[in-house]
């Protein structure tokens, strides 16, 4: 989690807490309207192409409970919502804050399960990207196998559309205030995914108390002797994202399962 909340002592991070805002910023949620609080944001609801964005096989259509306001301040729901974890991998040319992002992928997961759920791709138009190139990027970039280049220029769109589009994919799935971002370094993909939103001037779609990183999860497997990396093979083509995204979450999963034994076995 993400620790205590200094009013109430509840937990934040949580996928079954949201904070909501001052009274000004507040979404109200109508009781017959489970999606208003979700969707109060994206008036863009129309689906705009691109590379990938669709639903994987084990979707299993189900809502969310209605929210319920607890203390004025924190809202509770459902612990049976599906699609809170998302993991996401960008390609990227430089490596600080301002990196300019060429590739998305990201993927929908249940890390107690395994199960993978919806996906997401988009490649990115480099004169769209805007922020900071990194020379020694570039260079690492040409070294890369022909098959990691070729997704970087494959059906690019403007910067805008990719993550209007992942907003809509997160808002299709989640909702902003329960999906938890999951990236490979705290100062990598979430923070430069962010700074990207920041500069085009569109709201982000997660909140930054659901920032998980992938790296602390990785310590806490070899803490008690397991190395996921090194245990499971890696499957498609290294630097695609969605590929990064896929392999990322499976081994985030199993981590997960070695740490926290399962409702099936208490």
């Amino acid at each position: 989690g993400g620790g205590n909340c200094p009013d109430c002592g509840a937990v934040m991070g949580d996928a079954t807490y949201q904070e909501t805002f001052d009274e000004e910023y507040q979404v109200e949620v109508q009781e017959d309207d489970p999606e208003e609080m979700e969707g109060a944001e994206h008036p863009h609801k129309e689906n705009t192409g691109g590379n990938q964005h669709h639903n994987s096989d084990n979707e299993t259509g189900e809502t969310a409970d209605h929210p319920i306001k607890v203390n004025g301040h924190h809202e509770i729901t459902s612990t049976s919502r599906t699609c809170d974890h998302l993991m996401i991998d960008l390609e990227t040319m430089g490596k600080n804050p301002d990196a300019p992002i060429i590739s998305i992928g990201a993927i929908f997961f249940d890390p107690q399960t395994g199960d993978m759920g919806p996906e997401f791709s988009k490649t990115i138009d480099l004169e769209t990207a805007g922020g900071v190139i990194d020379r020694d990027t570039i260079k690492w970039w040409l070294k890369q196998s022909r098959e990691a280049q070729s997704a970087i220029m494959t059906d690019e769109i403007p910067l805008d559309d990719a993550l209007l589009q992942l907003r809509e994919f997160i808002d299709e799935n989640s909702g902003e205030f329960f999906v938890q971002v999951w990236g490979n370094g705290a100062n990598f993909d979430n923070t430069i995914l962010r700074r990207s939103y920041e500069r085009q001037g569109i709201p982000c779609p997660w909140r930054y108390y659901n920032d998980r990183d992938v790296r602390t999860i990785v310590e806490l497997g070899k803490a008690i002797d397991f190395d996921a990396r090194t245990a499971i093979p890696f499957e498609g083509e290294r630097h695609n994202a969605l590929d990064d995204a896929r392999y990322q979450a499976k081994y985030v999963s199993v981590i997960w399962q070695k740490l926290i034994p399962s409702q099936a076995d208490s």
